[in-house]
């Protein structure tokens, strides 16, 4: 499972995609009640997207955040990153140097080993090619109201 600081940190990303064209920055407070997030979790979460070149703000009246590039260069991925790095499901699958699991005594020829880091690849290779901006288009389609006609 994911923490809830990389969710908020996806939504919080997603919903600054969505107000991308205006240019204008939005305020934490206008987040943090949309998407439901404690304000004060969500304003370190947009700090560290800000020192990781990802966010932007602007302080003073009109101040806010926003996207510090376009939609389309902001992977899933990277965000997701920032928050559940490394990214692993098992010790010896970790950035760090090779580290094998406690009681595992067949290092990388481990079958679940070799079967997990193919999972690992594929989900990484998937996050890391999705952008923000087709995230939000996939949802267009969710968006778009029903119209009904009598």
């Amino acid at each position: 499972m994911i923490s809830k600081k990389t969710k908020y940190a996806l939504k919080a990303v997603l919903f600054l995609t969505e107000k991308y064209p205006k240019g204008e920055p939005v305020l934490i407070a206008e987040i943090a009640e949309k998407e439901s997030i404690s304000k004060k979790f969500l304003e370190s979460i947009l700090l560290e997207l800000k020192n990781k070149g990802l966010l932007q703000s602007k302080k003073g009246k009109g101040g806010g955040y926003l996207l510090a590039k376009h939609p389309n260069q902001i992977s899933f991925g990277e965000v997701f990153g920032i928050f559940e790095n490394p990214f692993a499901l098992l010790p010896c699958l970790t950035q760090a140097p090779h580290r094998r699991c406690d009681e595992c005594r067949k290092g990388s020829a481990c079958g679940i080993r070799i079967v997990m880091q193919e999972v690992y690849s594929t989900i990484t290779s998937i996050m890391n090619v999705t952008t923000f901006q087709e995230i939000y288009d996939r949802m267009g389609s969710s968006r778009q109201e029903t119209m009904y006609y009598i």
